[in-house]
């Protein structure tokens, strides 16, 4: 019998714990008839505490150098239409044209 992906993870090796689902890899628990997904219950903050949603405009806090490139995104620079997205670096964006992932605690919401 097959059982329903995690919808944390997405790992397929789920299993039944009583009345719940269990996910092996997360530990994730879920009732089978739940229909939550990952998208509504992300929760991004930014450093001060805001809540972040798909679309908004953050403002870099301090320097970030770009992993594998010498270049240095500067403190103040505003990035527009973040998306945002499971695990350590919870924010998707453009920036001067190319792809960044972003740690949602290097930025603020833009006012």
């Amino acid at each position: 019998m097959s059982y329903p992906a995690c919808p944390q993870c997405q790992s397929t090796l789920t299993y039944h714990d009583g009345v719940q689902l269990v996910c092996p890899e997360c530990a994730h628990e879920w009732q089978e008839g739940d229909s939550a997904t990952v998208e509504d219950t992300l929760v991004v903050k930014d450093a001060n505490g805001t809540l972040l949603q798909d679309g908004d405009t953050v403002v870099l806090i301090k320097d970030l150098k770009v992993k594998g490139s010498s270049l240095v995104i500067k403190q103040g620079t505003k990035v527009k239409g973040i998306r945002l997205q499971e695990g350590d670096h919870n924010i998707a964006c453009k920036i001067d044209g190319s792809g960044m992932d972003l740690k949602s605690e290097f930025v603020k919401k833009a006012s």
